[in-house]
């Protein structure tokens, strides 16, 4: 027998925390591409920011070996010890910096850690410095954990970069973080060291500001960048720099879970504690997959940088060579993140008018059946974001479709 609804039950109220924070737009115009699909349309979907590479054999191998050794108990809070070494062993490697494993956090995705941190270290009327165009989770968290985003506007003119003068206006008494994120997401932007000393410089003369350094796109970067992390080229931060990172991006592991951070031991320990009454500890499975990730042959890492990098032409050049649109070349992730203004106004075979990048998203995926994410989704218009992590043939496909569609658009 089924249950009588509760007819003297009030009606659902949300926390308040929660009251203007919805679920992300991309995953939104994902479930919509998804729907299409189902529904029997030839849908392609380049909003997901998840490489199409499998997770390397040797990473799997490494998690099945430790099932059957029966690996599957909890782990350390925050992290085993074994996989703590791995992180130590990847600063030291790959950017010069010593941790101790106090000082070294690894959680349930990148995601958990920028969570855990801001959870740990905000109250009412904390402030963020927030750059734009910025992943659209950096203000929601913000949000949920207590605190207030200031969203800085970085143009185009500029790469998409905040610039030290900007950074100096938007600090305040109520500051308690700066959130850098190289290479960037949505728009492949990356500082250079040239690009970080001047905000380091100001940084330094505002000793009460901490900086969130987010690095997952690390190893994906083009031509002759060179990545660098602020915690390794001012030494003097240090104790109030936090680096994130993680497995997902790099090694095809998005589905693994694996995140970490490396901080101020004080500011982990907080962090420990918030993990604490969430999660607990990261999978144990996915800890084991983590240490072959960071430990075993990066060969990978090499491939499918050049394979991305070819990607990145692709699309780059087939978006400027279409009237309307104008798009720089990232430096790194595998994101495009282009202007639409020259669409504006005109108007669809239908009759609509494209006054903004939303209207332009809307009308590519109804016309050419290509999913995009509007830049609006991450503070920047006229812009829309392709994410190039899947096959040069589905891309080549997307793109005559879209360069299809925006010749139907009347001027």
């Amino acid at each position: 027998m089924l249950a009588k609804p509760d007819t003297l039950a009030a009606p659902f109220r949300s926390a308040a925390r929660i009251a203007d924070i919805g679920v992300s737009e991309i995953l939104q115009i994902g479930a919509q591409a998804a729907a299409l699909r189902k529904a029997g349309e030839d849908v392609i979907i380049l909003g997901a920011g998840e490489p199409d590479f499998d997770t390397p054999e040797p990473v799997k191998q490494a998690a099945v070996r430790a099932m059957q050794r029966g690996e599957t108990k909890y782990t350390a809070l925050d992290g085993s010890p074994v996989m703590k070494e791995a992180v130590r062993e990847k600063f030291r490697r790959d950017n010069g910096l010593e941790f101790s494993t106090q000082e070294i956090s690894v959680a349930s995705g990148a995601k958990q850690v920028i969570f855990n941190a801001f959870m740990a270290t905000l109250d009412p009327g904390d402030e963020v410095i927030v750059p734009t165009p910025y992943w659209t989770s950096y203000a929601d968290i913000i949000r949920v954990a207590g605190g207030t985003p200031v969203l800085v506007a970085c143009d185009l003119a500029n790469g998409f970069r905040l610039k030290a003068e900007q950074l100096e206006r938007a600090i305040t008494p109520a500051t308690r973080w700066l959130m850098l994120n190289s290479p960037s997401n949505p728009t492949g932007a990356a500082y250079s060291e040239t690009d970080y000393r001047p905000l380091l410089d100001v940084l330094l003369r505002h000793p009460h500001v901490w900086l969130l350094a987010d690095d997952i796109y690390e190893h994906i970067v083009y031509d002759d960048f060179r990545f660098v992390t602020p915690a390794a080229l001012e030494p003097a931060l240090r104790g109030r720099i936090l680096t994130v990172n993680g497995v997902s991006k790099a090694y095809a592991m998005t589905g693994w879970r694996i995140g970490y951070g490396a901080g101020p031991a004080a500011l982990i320990k907080a962090m420990a504690v918030i993990q604490s009454q969430s999660t607990s500890n990261p999978s144990s499975i996915s800890q084991a997959a983590a240490i072959e990730a960071l430990t075993g042959s990066q060969a990978c890492l090499t491939e499918r940088r050049d394979s991305f990098r070819l990607r990145r032409d692709l699309v780059v050049d087939a978006l400027n060579a279409i009237d309307g649109i104008a798009c720089l070349r990232p430096q790194g992730a595998f994101y495009t993140f282009a202007s639409c203004a020259g669409l504006l106004g005109r108007t669809t075979p239908k009759g609509s008018r494209i006054e903004s990048d939303r209207d332009f998203c809307a009308y590519v995926l109804d016309a050419a059946k290509v999913a995009v994410v509007p830049g609006s989704a991450f503070g920047a218009t006229p812009f829309f974001r392709i994410s190039y992590a899947t096959s040069e043939a589905e891309l080549k496909e997307a793109l005559a479709r879209i360069a299809g569609a925006c010749a139907a658009l009347m001027v």
